[in-house]
């Protein structure tokens, strides 16, 4: 039964969205109307019924599953070479499984309300809704497969499919002019790293004769396959999820539509990455010198996602920079020896990251604008997004008793114990790394939320002459529901059976997985750094309630606004190089290859036109030749008669 239902979860999506696929765009003039209302109908349809679907199926399997279940069939049998279809489901899978189906459904159901032509739009915004919905579906439908996929080739299938999906709907308003260029930002830096993911993939899969997950983990690989393996592997999951130094498309994704973004941030993309290394765990554990890189990165990660959070004027941007710093916290707990934590984390960060998003959304629906300096004193006018909002970014911070603070603390208490009892598979240095990484995040994650929230909610208007209000029943139930996880489900984390499902029997590592949460003398240092950066936030904003409290950045600002300009480090380093290589191997090809073939054509040419006049000429030239080729052939039958 488990296996039935692992295998349909990706497939009601999928065809959910295959269906949708076929559905004709909504036409853009008037007279089409009537047929583009009812395309759009279908395409709300067939997207959360799909998604309504999935999640019942994922919650359905969370109730089934109570032991790891794995069902398989061979697919191809290449000389030994096996690739099978089956999943691999545990409660770790089911409960992924249901936070992916939920944001996915909270997103069709508010991109019904957030993408509709407004009563002032002078132009039809919501004329490709069809494709829009669908390709949703299968954004899910991939990310569902990579959850339950007990080969690796199909996790693989699923990974690459999440990539096609995010390059369609970031680009989806192609009125936007960074849109379609960020499309592809995304989809070239995470294919980047996607290469090394790939052939991570192939090297496990000749090793152990097989790529079912299972055989990978059982075979005995030698020291330097795991080794290269796993940092092959983790270059696909910086790309994923956007890890130093591949983290520079997700900020810039910000150009897709908000509730895109609320997808990619809480349920897939960034997601995939962690999950993928949490279901290989045990590889990662063989060669500490992958999770020595991995607790470098993380830590990178966390830090200068948080910075460059700091200085954002773009709600959106501030809100994907702190995603980046997040996703830092996850992979630090990886680093140190703690999947529990890391996947803990996970789940509440797509609760309140969703929300957050969704949110924002509301905030820019109504005002008409991404810009924190062209809003204020919406607490006003927008309540109910208010006080969402203050539940979202009291997760993020970490106050108490919201989901993000035990979720955090868990990583922090096992990157603690990494550090000072050597409890990780990692050197003892990276756990102090993580750690103290983890409280510098801590009090400028406080920072930046609460200027977020001064800037957008508090002082006077900035633009007196927009009435905002508080968005359409469709697009606030999704966010209202969104905001229950966001604040209790931390309180899980006490529950038994919630955290048995979280845990790695598999992981060989002692000490670091004695669960979820982690109550003691260590939780108030971070409460202590929490309030720090809150109240110097405060008080900088008091003195002046109509400044920005980043001016208090001084000149790093600008550094930290452009993420320390590593975008230009890699287009000086890469973009540049790779565009000169490109314009010299297309001179090549237009003067040395194209050259040869035309010149020989030309040649070729010149010689046919000079036979032709030969052809052509007159009678009396004409016999002259003939007379004076007999000549040669009789002068030299001569002189080879001579000769003999």
């Amino acid at each position: 039964m488990s296996g039935l239902l692992g295998a349909l979860l990706p497939a009601v999506p999928l065809v959910a969205g295959l269906v949708g696929l076929l559905l004709p765009p909504a036409p853009r003039h008037p007279g089409g109307a009537e047929s583009g209302d009812r395309a759009r109908m279908l395409a709300v349809a067939l997207g959360v019924t799909g998604a309504a679907g999935a999640l019942a199926l994922a919650v359905a399997l969370l109730v089934t599953v109570d032991s790891p279940t794995e069902t398989s069939t061979t697919w191809i049998d290449l000389g030994g070479l096996t690739v099978t279809l089956g999943v691999r489901l545990d409660g770790a899978a089911a409960l992924v499984a249901v936070a992916v189906t939920a944001v996915a459904l909270a997103v069709q159901v508010y991109s019904i309300g957030y993408l509709r032509r407004g009563p002032h739009d002078d132009i039809d915004v919501d004329h490709r809704y069809p494709p829009y919905a669908a390709q949703i579906s299968l954004f899910t439908a991939a990310m569902l497969l990579v959850v339950v996929a007990g080969d690796l080739v199909m996790l693989l299938v699923g990974w690459e499919v999440m990539g096609l999906c995010s390059y369609l709907l970031i680009a989806h308003d192609r009125r936007l002019p960074g849109a379609p260029a960020a499309a592809m930002k995304a989809f070239l830096v995470t294919r980047v790293g996607d290469v090394g993911f790939l052939l991570g993939i192939a090297l496990l899969g000749v090793s152990a004769g097989s790529f079912r997950i299972a055989d990978v983990l059982a075979h005995d690989h030698s020291g330097a396959t795991l080794t290269a393996a796993g940092l092959l592997l983790l270059a696909g999951v910086a790309g994923k999820s956007a890890q130093f130094p591949l983290h520079t498309w997700l900020p810039d994704a910000m150009a897709g539509p908000t509730p895109i973004s609320a997808l990619i941030h809480a349920a897939t993309m960034v997601a995939a990455g962690v999950y993928a290394v949490t279901r290989l765990y045990p590889l990662f554990t063989a060669a500490p010198v992958t999770l020595t890189v991995l607790g470098v990165i993380g830590s990178i990660t966390l830090l200068l996602g948080a910075l460059a959070a700091t200085a954002q004027d773009d709600l959106k941007r501030v809100l994907a920079w702190s995603t980046v710093s997040q996703l830092g916290y996850m992979t630090g707990a990886l680093a140190v020896g703690s999947p529990s934590a890391a996947l803990f984390h996970l789940l509440t960060h797509a609760a309140f990251k969703a929300l957050l998003f969704l949110a924002a959304g509301a905030v820019i629906h109504a005002v008409g604008s991404t810009l924190m300096s062209e809003m204020g004193g919406l607490r006003r006018s927008m309540p109910v997004t208010f006080w969402c909002t203050v539940v979202g970014l009291g997760a993020l911070v970490g106050v108490p008793p919201l989901a993000g603070f035990w979720s955090k603390e868990g990583v922090l208490a096992v990157a603690e114990s990494a550090a000072r009892e050597g409890t990780g598979p990692a050197p003892s240095w990276v756990g102090w790394l993580v750690w103290v990484a983890g409280l510098v995040g801590v009090a400028i994650t406080a920072w930046y939320a609460g200027r977020l929230l001064l800037r957008a909610f508090f002082g006077e208007p900035r633009l007196p002459l927009v009435r905002p209000h508080d968005p359409p029943a469709v697009m606030r139930w999704p966010v209202l529901l969104l905001a229950v996880p966001a604040a209790l489900l931390g309180l899980a984390g006490f529950v038994g059976a919630f955290a048995n499902r979280l845990r790695f029997a598999t992981v060989p590592v002692a000490g670091a997985e004695d669960g979820l949460v982690h109550i003691g003398p260590g939780l108030l240092l971070p409460l202590v750094l929490l309030l720090v950066g809150a109240g110097l936030v405060w008080l900088g904003w008091r003195r002046d309630t109509a400044a920005d409290p980043a001016a208090a950045l001084g000149p790093l600002r600008p550094v930290f606004a452009r993420a320390f300009r590593l975008d230009d480090v890699q287009h000086t380093l890469v973009v540049r190089p790779i565009r000169a290589l490109a314009r010299a191997a297309r001179t090549g090809d237009e003067s040395v290859v194209d050259g040869a073939v035309e010149g020989s054509g030309r040649v070729a040419s010149g010689l046919g036109a000079g036979l032709a006049a030969l052809h052509r000429a007159a009678l009396p030239r004409a016999a002259a030749g003939v007379l004076a080729g007999a000549l040669l052939i009789g002068l030299a039958a001569t002189l080879i008669g001579v000769t003999r």
